[in-house]
């Protein structure tokens, strides 16, 4: 394979990968560059999603590849979180868009779905010709969601009945099936619901005036007697435990994403070191411009080599919980003094959207506090090297 490496990845990661592979993300790579990177800027200002590109991205097999489904070998994690990192280089929105429908939500139908439900919800969302959510956090619930789920569920006949609310709900507004986890009544459990975009009792509104991933159509739902027929509880959604089971998967994508965030930021800021010119000379010449660069790339580097390590372990099934959170914690840490000193870098320029440092900066502050915040997965480490838990 002679296809040239990225810029950011300095130690040559993705040579890791299978020629196929490599193959595929090239192409993936020119799509994104195509398609895509002309749409970032004027979707991100108008906070709208350019929804005439779900079908561009149904055509790429993009979607499901994590996947054992109808008889096509699933990917390796590996190539998984390269897809991932190239989307989130070019648009961390899009990317989030992608881990929502295709980690999120079908993930969790996947692993938690039966096999008939399965087969009744998959096939469509495999071609994007349905989109999916995923509804866990609440207005009054973010890091302590698990203990203090406040939405509802009560059997009732062959239905079950929801009541109550969702927040910063990725896709929510236009999703067709919102994987919604709600506190049982008779038993006090967090169970898994699919719930179909217009069914009675269900809404979704936009939340408005967001300055992160500002492409990503967030909205707050609210369920009130809201009826779902019975077959509408995922068979293996029956206990937080089995949440983690989907959080512990997709946690690991968003470190992919960090990585890409930061790379994306740190390639427009070398280019732009190499042809902005001060004092009769590029700027990039100077001793306290390369060693920004320097700490840039650094950051990058020791992210993405965490992260590529996560995908391995993924591989053979081995990531524990502490391990996904640290990688978590620490590559989304480190992609905030990224994009920090890539801004930076750029000067008063770069809080000019077209010079698009800004919209990372911005964007990294998204990915640092969704799918577990710095200080609590930071408690999930200091759990497990301590033996001792500091959660309240």
């Amino acid at each position: 394979m002679t296809a040239d490496l990225l810029t950011g990845d300095f130690f040559g990661y993705e040579t890791l990968l299978s020629d196929t592979e490599r193959k595929e993300l090239q192409a993936l790579r020119e799509f994104l560059d195509e398609k895509v990177r002309p749409r970032v800027n004027p979707s991100w200002a108008a906070a709208e999603f350019p929804m005439d590109l779900i079908p561009e991205f149904a055509s790429i097999d993009v979607v499901g590849r994590a996947y054992e489904w109808d008889g096509r070998v699933p990917a390796s994690k590996l190539y998984g979180g390269f897809q991932a990192l190239e989307l989130a280089r070019v648009d961390p929105s899009i990317a989030t868009f992608l881990g929502v429908h295709n980690g999120l939500a079908m993930g969790s139908i996947m692993i938690l779905g039966s096999e008939e439900q399965r087969q009744r919800w998959i096939p469509a969302m495999m071609t994007m010709d349905t989109i999916g959510a995923f509804a866990l956090t609440e207005p009054e619930g973010g890091s302590d969601v698990a203990r203090g789920l406040r939405t509802t569920a009560r059997r009732d006949g062959d239905e079950w009945v929801l009541n109550g609310a969702k927040r910063w709900i990725g896709n929510g507004t236009f999703a067709d099936h919102v994987v919604v986890f709600a506190r049982d009544e008779a038993d006090d459990q967090v169970k898994t619901f699919v719930v179909d975009k217009g069914t009675p009792g269900f809404t979704a509104t936009k939340i408005e005036d967001k300055f992160a991933l500002r492409t990503v159509q967030n909205a707050d739902l609210t369920f009130t007697d809201c009826r779902i027929p019975a077959d509408h509880k995922l068979e293996g959604g029956n206990s937080f435990k089995d949440v983690n089971k989907v959080l512990k998967v997709t946690r690991g994508g968003v470190a992919w994403s960090g990585v890409g965030c930061q790379m994306g930021a740190y390639e427009y800021a070398l280019a732009y070191a190499k042809e902005r010119e001060q004092f009769g000379k590029p700027i990039g010449s100077f001793q306290l411009i390369q060693d920004l660069l320097a700490k840039m790339l650094g950051n990058v580097t020791a992210s993405l080599g965490m992260v590529v390590r996560v995908a391995q372990l993924q591989e053979t099934d081995d990531l524990r919980d502490d391990q996904a959170a640290l990688a978590k914690a620490y590559v989304t840490a480190r992609g905030r003094e990224t994009v920090a000193m890539a801004r930076e870098l750029f000067g008063g320029n770069g809080i000019v959207l077209e010079n698009n440092v800004v919209r990372y900066f911005n964007d990294a502050e998204a990915l640092y506090s969704y799918e577990g915040t710095r200080e609590m997965n930071t408690l999930i480490v200091g759990r497990s090297v301590t033996g001792m838990s500091a959660f309240v």
